[in-house]
């Protein structure tokens, strides 16, 4: 009945607007609209007016599900740029849901009405479609917190008295980071980026190569009492396997990096080893940059 009487209405001014010189917009959903329990999301509209991006709006946006009766979710869009609205919701579950916009400028008031079909988010972020999950981000966040375990043994074994006290505070105020979520996406997106890259240059990860990577890292790891205890309360087998998945990213990677140092040593023939590694990872940076923007990245 609500969706009846709505059209009824759109239909009753579009008869009285005649051939009024109201203007006509178009709207694209330009970011995926997804649901999460108890959490806003997300969501991008591009507004157009014969073809042309429409900015100086003021939009505002009504969720009502299709099929069911939830209610309405009402949402004030901000401009982000010319054309480009963006708000965040909170709907009550997925499935097809009609989106009622009210869009207005200079005195003059245009709705819209189109249908959409909200799916589930299935993590915290994706890149090219790829999702980084829950389970990604409490990975890294482990390996983040082994690190930090190995640098508080080493000072342990290192320091006394105040300098160890000293040691111990610094690696302890690191949690911090560890425990950031923004910190742990970048870290992620950074390495898929450039592991992606190397593929579209015709690079592969060997299981020889991923293999001797790994037993690096193991030996590490068994040197330090305290990442030896975590990894198996872990569970060791569902650590390894992890790890591994991680290091055909990070092989990956590493091909970039020695593709890029080769070619500045070939551009600069007289160029020392240290100005070397400078030049390699300013480009390396650069080009990340570069593929980061290429790829479709969204955070929800």
């Amino acid at each position: 009945m609500k969706n009846a009487m709505r059209l009824t209405a759109l239909l009753l001014l579009t008869l009285l607007a005649g051939c009024s010189a109201d203007p006509e917009y178009s709207i694209e959903v330009t970011k995926p609209i997804y649901q999460q329990a108890d959490k806003e999301m997300p969501f991008e509209i591009k507004v157009t007016e014969k073809d042309e991006a429409a900015g100086g709006l003021t939009v505002s946006a009504e969720f009502s599900m299709s099929n069911m009766d939830h209610g309405t979710t009402e949402v004030e869009l901000t401009e982000e740029e010319d054309g480009i609205y963006s708000g965040n919701v909170e709907l009550p579950m997925t499935g097809k849901y009609e989106i009622f916009f009210i869009i207005e400028k200079d005195g003059k008031k245009a709705e819209k009405v189109i249908n959409y079909e909200v799916k589930q988010s299935e993590g915290l972020a994706s890149i090219n479609g790829e999702w980084i999950t829950n389970e990604d981000i409490d990975f890294y966040k482990f390996i983040n917190y082994l690190q930090l375990a190995i640098n508080r043994e080493t000072d342990q074994k290192r320091y006394k008295g105040d300098q160890l006290k000293e040691a111990l505070s610094y690696w302890e105020s690191q949690e911090k980071l560890v425990e950031d979520q923004n910190q742990l996406l970048t870290q992620i997106i950074r390495l898929r980026s450039m592991a992606m890259l190397a593929e579209e240059k015709g690079h592969t990860a060997t299981d020889v190569e991923i293999e001797t990577e790994i037993n690096k890292v193991r030996d590490q790891y068994n040197q330090f009492e305290s990442t030896k205890a975590m990894i198996n309360e872990y569970g060791e087998e569902k650590f390894w396997e992890t790890e591994k998945q991680q290091y055909q990213l990070i092989v990956l990677s590493q091909k970039v990096q020695k593709d890029i140092i080769e070619q500045v040593k070939k551009e600069n023939p007289q160029m020392g080893p240290q100005e070397i590694n400078f030049q390699a990872q300013k480009q390396y940076e650069e080009l990340l940059v570069s593929q980061v923007n290429s790829l479709k990245i969204e955070i929800l």
